[in-house]
């Protein structure tokens, strides 16, 4: 019985060791989930589809995938409960040599897709800031 009870106490002590923290998925909420994040998404390609900056940057791409991909990706960097599998963002935009004003053009049609869903700038705000490392990975590949 003293076995018994010493092998489920280091059992489950190595479950606890193991445990992950608990993943905060505060801004994912405050994006609306899912449908939120998808919704920001489509309004950014469609802001996208109409800024004159930018928009040719898109013309031989497949918006269904980007969208599906961007979807994965906002998740993820949300906090999330999705794996995102797409390529990395040096390798997307390999040979397009991307300036900072493409960039900060597509920054913009975001914050402008956030804004036609309401989403309150502090999270708006924490989302950017969770995408920006993203930049050198853009600019100039």
């Amino acid at each position: 019985m003293r076995r018994v009870l010493l092998a489920s106490v280091l059992l489950l002590g190595a479950c606890a060791a193991n445990t992950q923290p608990p993943r905060d998925d505060s801004l994912y909420r405050d994006l609306g989930a899912k449908p939120g994040i998808t919704a920001i998404v489509e309004g950014m390609l469609l802001h996208i589809a109409q800024d004159e900056r930018i928009v040719g940057h898109f013309r031989n791409v497949n918006i269904t995938r980007l969208r599906d991909k961007l979807v994965e990706q906002f998740c993820v960097e949300a906090g999330g409960p999705c794996t995102y599998t797409g390529d990395t963002m040096a390798e997307s935009h390999k040979g397009q040599n991307l300036t900072r004003s493409d960039f900060n053009a597509l920054v913009e049609d975001l914050i402008k897709a956030m804004e036609d869903r309401q989403v309150p700038v502090p999270a708006q705000n924490r989302l950017l800031a969770r995408l920006a490392p993203m930049r050198g990975e853009v600019i100039g590949k």
